[in-house]
């Protein structure tokens, strides 16, 4: 874009290589972390935004004084630098040309916190949410929190200016920012405090204080457009925030550099200001008929104080309960769009219930005012926690709901940020959607409506020149109309790559050369974060979606039938929000929670695999290492497909690429020995007992090192096959025609038969006898190891015996399948690799335990007693594939007063625990959840319905006898022949 205001400060950089690059920092830097392969560079080459810039090289500083040494390097290389946090930039913010420097692996500890002055000072890594609770110990929070509170970064919070829900009581973050630790484009480690900059090192002085008089003269000689163009509204984040820098501020350069989305210079750490947390709070829920009907209402509610008015329509919630179940989304009134407003109150002279009550009773005035008002459609107070929880949820995952709806389109960002006045909001809102049906586009809104702000994803066509094209028009108008509302390009998100190009339209050219003239004060290379905000890249430049020419097809085994081009479509629907980063809640991504490493996570997979499909950094397709190394710690748990907001299966695309990797060519051991497991377990049970000894002996180590198993592992024991006879016999005589059938899986057949003889038995109380239908595999291991062509064939039989259309006669009921990844097989991956009409039939009728005493069984029917208290580990593929029936819900029903749920992964993972490789990995995610709870156990039992679950807490629990009950031996009535297994087991835990 030649010819604008700051194109002087766009350098053109000399090539340097990834080589000259690592040569330097081993003289001056040995032992700083930089990598170069293709693998790590796929995975920075984009963050949450429409852009892919593939880096030269990523480093992950320890110390301020490592970031010294890679912008040292970089400036006498002239190598461009990108600051990235949690790389959750919509705008295009974190990804670069240059070195990457991702602060989060590392730079991530909280140094101090201090009560007394309410303030923190953290490492620029940290974790909103690790602060957070940190400072709760105190009774205090951090102010801002956007919806990726769970893994965005202080220092990306920083370098956006971010706001959050909470916005409309605690404003932006620069709002909350005492001072900066930066490093200067030349490597200058300094202190921005209000009143000027300091040097770290008095050498440095004299460098440090001639930037800040060129600062200063800079501000004296435009104080006319600072005070007049800039902070206008309380959302205006596009450009520089240099009305901080004003006279009447206190030339507070901390503030002024907050926004300036690593441009200027690199921020290494920060102390903030933090703010008590209020002692109650009421959330209103409040439906509309529309989103501009809801902001009409917004001036309104402003009235009284809120913490937080939110706003979105339909398609979210359409999206979440198509997605997640039913019950995902729960406590909503009528209406088509909603706000949720939230109050709170501070205990003054009261105790905690007066100041609740005083809280909620603020909350139905407020309902009961804008029922007067007219536009309301229904509203109420939320009093469940819980509902809460699901609520905010679905607020939350807003921009990755929207990424991906219900009917398989797609949607993205690029204006999802624009502010105006509250007061202003439902005639911008009432003009953008006018200007969105011009334009033929759809969109999907939400975002802070009590502070103007709103998101929204537009179905734009990234990936034709026409329909670039057609985005370029359209942007250009939705730029000329926010400004003429008063608004702003961007309200928190940052102009990034995607609104700098638009700047020319909301300010003035002298604005946009004092821009220019900052940029130059600091970085007269043009260094950092190149192409963002100052000499800005056109916003249709290195599009992620703009895909090669050549770009080949990938035909799969597996089918996507909720994505339009397949595979291809199935990959895209990463688009980097990175929910798979959280440290907590839900089960995704365990093995990024174990390593923290970008690698390990579902989004870093998902870029690789990307990358592989545009064959251009990643080049050898299906037999691509990198691509390989990068699936080699998914554990294939399946909870990404349910707790990524747009619904990337992970799992899923691991079993296909392994399949076409080792095509014609030899697998891992392990893929033999496990994943081969049911056709050795049919062979092993006829003789188990001398298979047993064989195992436990000399003979069984060899064999478990040439199957490429964990030596640490004691390989489960083989149950006779007249074993699963007897447990059958057992099972109650049929004296009802059966309403389902008990499949009765490989696992269970081979290692468990009491658990079905209890299975049975407790269906058969429940009112649900089922007919046991052995000797049928789901085809589980040959998926997990990639042996789709195999599993094909297991699968075919499977159905064959099953399927409505056989004459057998139990071919329509319910299938009951005590091995919950076997049910997850059955439901999901059958269809999916048969594609048949036969194979969705069958899927239909799965039901693991949970979900049959859910769904059908007898309305009073109780258990015999049972403990109060239960440590549950919920199978992930429970968990991913049937989200609307909870074991930790139906125990709660049943009386258990105490149910300790282990949320995460147990780590065993099927045959990933079990593999050599792997076991380290295995143990580090079941130190995450399930060993801790195991720790505290002290009375009461412990439930795993999954058999590799059920392992990993023997394992863990060897020393102390604590083995697992599957839920039916809990549940189980009787015989009072009851298997000696079950007894042991019970006195066991």
């Amino acid at each position: 874009m030649t010819g604008r205001p700051g194109d002087a400060s766009r350098v053109s950089h000399r090539p340097a290589s990834a080589r000259e690059l690592l040569d330097v920092l081993g003289r001056t830097a040995p032992g700083l972390d930089v990598e170069t392969d293709v693998g790590r560079r796929a995975q920075y080459a984009y963050d949450a935004s429409n852009y892919r810039v593939p880096p030269l090289a990523v480093s992950f500083p320890r110390s301020a004084g490592d970031v010294r040494a890679v912008v040292r390097a970089c400036h006498e290389l002239g190598i461009p630098v990108t600051a990235r946090g949690g790389g959750t930039s919509m705008a295009g913010n974190a990804v670069g040309p240059g070195v990457v420097l991702d602060f989060s692996r590392h730079m991530r500890r909280v140094l101090d916190l201090d009560p007394r002055t309410r303030t923190a000072r953290v490492e620029a890594g940290v974790v909103l949410d690790d602060l957070r609770a940190l400072a709760a110990r105190e009774g205090l929070t951090f102010g801002p929190d956007p919806s990726s509170h769970s893994r965005c970064t202080l220092g990306g919070m920083i370098g956006n200016d971010a706001c959050g829900n909470r916005s409309v009581r605690h404003g932006r973050t620069s709002a909350h920012v005492e001072s900066l630790e930066i490093v200067t484009a030349d490597g200058v480690l300094a202190y921005a405090e209000r009143g000027g900059l300091r040097a770290a090192d008095p050498a440095d002085g004299e460098r440090i204080a001639r930037l800040e008089k060129d600062l200063r003269r800079l501000v004296e000689e435009n104080l006319a457009p600072i005070r007049t163009e800039l902070g206008r509204i309380p959302r205006q984040v596009s450009g520089y925030q240099l009305q901080h820098l004003l006279p009447e501020r206190g030339f507070d350069v901390p503030r002024a550099l907050v926004g300036t989305e690593g441009t200027c210079v690199l921020v290494t750490g920060a102390t903030v200001g933090l703010v008590p947390q209020p002692s109650a709070t009421a959330l209103l829920v409040l439906g509309y008929d529309d989103v501009v009907a809801a902001a009409e209402d917004v001036p309104e509610i402003l009235n009284w104080s809120p913490t937080a008015v939110e706003g979105m329509d339909e398609a979210i919630v359409g999206t979440m309960r198509a997605r997640r179940g039913p019950g995902s989304v729960t406590g909503l009134p009528d209406g088509r769009a909603w706000l949720y407003v939230e109050l709170d109150g501070d205990g003054g002279d009261g105790g905690a219930p007066d100041v609740t009550a005083a809280v909620a009773a603020r909350a139905r005035d407020l309902l009961d005012v804008l029922r007067s008002r007219g536009r309301l459609v229904a509203g109420r107070v939320v009093e469940s926690d819980a509902e809460r929880r699901s609520l905010w949820r679905v607020r939350e995952d807003g921009a990755g709901l929207a990424a991906r709806l219900v009917d398989g389109g797609e949607s993205w960002p690029g204006w999802e940020d624009a502010a105006v006045e509250p007061a202003n909001l439902a005639a911008y809102l009432r003009d953008f959607r006018a200007l969105l049906a011009a334009h033929r586009l759809g969109g999907v809104l939400y975002g802070h409506f009590g502070a103007g702000c709103v998101h929204v994803r537009i179905d734009f066509d990234w990936s034709t020149d026409g329909g670039r094209a057609a985005a370029r028009r359209f942007l250009r108008e939705a730029a000329t109309l926010v400004t003429g509302h008063g608004g702003t390009l961007s309200g928190e998100h940052g102009d990034g790559r995607a609104r700098g190009e638009l700047l020319e339209v909301m300010y003035g050219r002298r604005m946009l050369e004092l821009f220019a003239a900052v940029k130059r004060v600091f970085d007269p290379e043009g260094l950092l974060n190149p192409g963002v905000i100052v000499a800005p890249a056109p916003l249709d430049a290195d599009l992620a979606l703009d895909t090669p020419s050549g770009a080949r097809a990938w035909p799969t085994l597996t089918l996507f039938p909720q994505d339009s081009d397949g595979f291809a479509g199935a990959v895209r629907r990463c688009v980097g929000v990175g929910r798979c980063r959280s440290s907590a809640g839900g089960v995704m991504c365990p093995s990024y929670r174990a390593t923290r490493d970008e690698r390990d996570s579902t989004r870093g997979r998902a870029r690789v695999l990307q990358e592989m499909l545009r064959g251009e950094t990643v080049t050898d397709g299906w037999r691509s290492r990198e691509v390989r190394d990068a699936l080699d710690l998914c554990l294939s748990c399946k909870a990404c497909s349910t707790d990524c907001p747009t619904g990337v299966d992970m799992a899923t695309y691991k079993a296909e690429f392994l399949h076409r990797h080792y095509r014609g060519r030899p697998r891992p051991r392990a893929h033999y020995s496990l994943g081969w497991l049911p056709a050795a377990a049919r062979v092993a049970t006829l003789a188990a007992g001398p298979v047993n000894a064989l195992l436990r002996g000399p003979a069984g180590r060899l064999l478990t090192r040439l199957g490429g198993i964990a030596p640490q592992r004691r390989l489960p024991a083989f149950a006779p096959r007249k074993a699963l006879r007897a447990a059958l016999a057992a099972t109650p005589p049929g004296a009802r025609e059966p309403e389902a059938v008990l499949f009765i899986d490989s696992f269970t057949a081979a290692f468990r038969p009491g658990v079905a003889a209890a299975t049975s038995r407790v269906l058969a109380a429940a009112g649900v006898p089922a007919a046991p239908q052995a000797g049928l595999c789901c085809g589980l291991t040959w998926i997990s190891t990639g042996q789709l062509a195999v599993a094909r064939r297991v699968m075919e039989r499977t159905v064959a015996r099953l399927d409505a259309s056989s004459s057998g006669p139990h071919a329509t009921l319910p299938i009951v399948v005590p091995e919950p990844s076997c049910a997850a097989a059955l439901a999901h991956d059958l269809p999916r690799l048969l594609g048949t009409e036969a194979a969705e039939r069958v899927a239909r009728r799965v039901h693991t335990l949970t979900a049959a005493l859910d769904e059908l069984a007898a309305a009073g029917w109780e258990p015999p007693p049972l403990p109060g208290r239960v440590v549950l580990q919920t199978h992930c593929h429970e968990y991913a594939q049937f989200p609307g029936h909870r074991p930790r819900d139906l125990l709660r029903r049943f009386g258990v007063r105490e149910v300790a749920e282990a949320e995460g992964c147990c780590g065993l993972a099927g045959n990933f625990g079990f593999e050599a490789q792997h076991y380290d990995t295995s143990m580090a995610v079941a130190d995450l959840a399930l060993r801790p709870k195991l720790d505290e156990l002290r009375d009461g039992v412990v439930v795993a319905d999954g058999f590799g679950c059920a392992t990993q807490v023997e394992h863990l629990g060897a020393d102390r006898g604590i083995a697992a009950l599957h839920l039916a031996e809990l549940l189980d009535p009787g015989p009072e022949t009851q298997t000696d297994t079950t007894t042991e087991r019970k006195a066991g835990s």
